[in-house]
């Protein structure tokens, strides 16, 4: 028996466990003061109501002899999958059913596509990055190549065409800076990809955020992108399904062998997302739940909008914020990130992410995200205020 020597390769992931560390001897020293913790990625409203009645309905179904189920098919049931080709009807792109796959969410997928592909592949991933694209490609030995995020170009990098990729990684909006790729960007790397024979796996988990019509929510608003590229999204964001699990991956047939292997991987390996998730799932895309959604969402924005204008009066440099959750900033007065975390923590009791933890190209600037109360985003940014205005 020999063990999968790859993950002797794996950098150990310090940053949330040094965080909770941090933060609980602040805790014990400062008892009577109150944190307020702005850097975690989780939602925090509950479950719409349409969501919430027709997960009822369906655990009351699941009751009854005449209309138990068992195993559901494992690509999804097509009520939920019609539900998404009809969603993204609206965003001008046309699937077919069978190129929707409903899944337990993006983060598995994401990693579980790359049974398809062979370990010989190259990987191109931006810095800084979410850290399941590079690990998951490490655990099955494959060299992964860093595409330079930074101040200079918005955190949005594109290809350089003296490096060839076959797989490459793109997020948008982005985690963690929350940056927005334009349509004449993608299209930069649509074009890329299919020059080079090489596959996008583009994750679009927070799509939901975009509201300026000219942006992309969807790499197949690109001319190209079906030769090209897997999309993966998820509901954890557009309807608080983080704790709940559902997402879906788009697999068009313009890709070849690559539909037919992903149904054969997820018919062996996977037994699909439970009947009473997927009727939830369905919920979010009706009229009234889109409705519902909507007014969560535009709840996490006027935070975001808050921590953005805050940024602003302070005359710190961020990017995201508009149509992300996340906002990325650079830290004050040349800190480097820790730094920054530390004297945030001490001097006003807020806590947000070191943007080392996700890249060398993270040290100096810091994660804020808006997925907090507005009254304690508001009490934050007033303690930000007295700091750096």
């Amino acid at each position: 028996m020999n063990l999968n020597k790859n993950y002797e390769n794996l950098e150990q992931s310090y940053l949330f466990s040094t965080i909770a560390k941090k933060v609980n001897e602040f805790v014990s020293k400062n008892p009577d003061k109150k944190i307020i913790r702005l850097g975690i990625g989780d939602v925090t409203k509950p479950l719409c109501k349409s969501v919430v009645n027709a997960m009822h309905k369906a655990v009351d179904e699941m009751s009854v002899q005449e209309s138990f189920r068992g195993y559901g098919p494992e690509q999804g049931y097509d009520f939920l999958r019609i539900s998404i080709q009809k969603y993204y009807s609206q965003k001008n792109v046309t699937l077919e059913l069978e190129e929707i796959f409903i899944s337990d969410g993006a983060k598995s997928d994401l990693g579980n596509i790359l049974d398809l592909f062979d370990k010989d592949n190259t990987v191109l991933v931006p810095d800084p990055v979410y850290p399941v694209y590079v690990d998951t490609n490490i655990m099955n030995g494959r060299k992964v190549v860093f595409a330079n995020a930074n101040s200079e170009n918005e955190f949005l990098p594109l290809p350089d065409t003296n490096i060839k990729a076959d797989i490459i990684y793109i997020c948008s909006p982005n985690n963690p800076t929350g940056a927005v790729y334009n349509k004449a960007q993608l299209k930069t790397w649509v074009d890329y990809a299919n020059s080079n024979n090489a596959i996008i796996l583009f994750d679009s988990a927070y799509e939901c955020f975009i509201s300026d019509p000219e942006l992309p929510r969807s790499i197949y608003e690109i001319e190209g992108a079906k030769t090209c590229a897997i999309e993966f999204c998820s509901l954890s964001k557009t309807a608080g399904f983080t704790g709940t699990r559902c997402g879906y991956t788009i697999v068009p047939n313009d890709l070849g062998k690559l539909n037919k292997m992903w149904l054969r991987r997820q018919t062996t390996k996977f037994n699909g997302v439970p009947y009473i998730v997927q009727r939830g799932a369905e919920a979010v895309f009706t009229e009234e739940g889109l409705k519902e959604i909507s007014e969560n969402l535009a709840y996490y924005k006027e935070n975001a909008k808050i921590i953005s204008e805050t940024m602003k009066e302070c005359g710190i440099w961020f990017v995201g914020g508009k149509h992300s959750p996340y906002i990325w900033l650079k830290c004050p007065n040349n800190m480097s990130s820790w730094e920054f975390f530390d004297y945030l923590l001490e001097n006003a009791q807020v806590v947000g992410t070191p943007g080392a933890g996700f890249g060398k190209n993270g040290e100096g600037y810091f994660r804020l995200t808006s997925f907090g109360s507005k009254e304690n985003t508001v009490e934050a940014m007033e303690r930000f205020k007295k700091l750096f205005k």
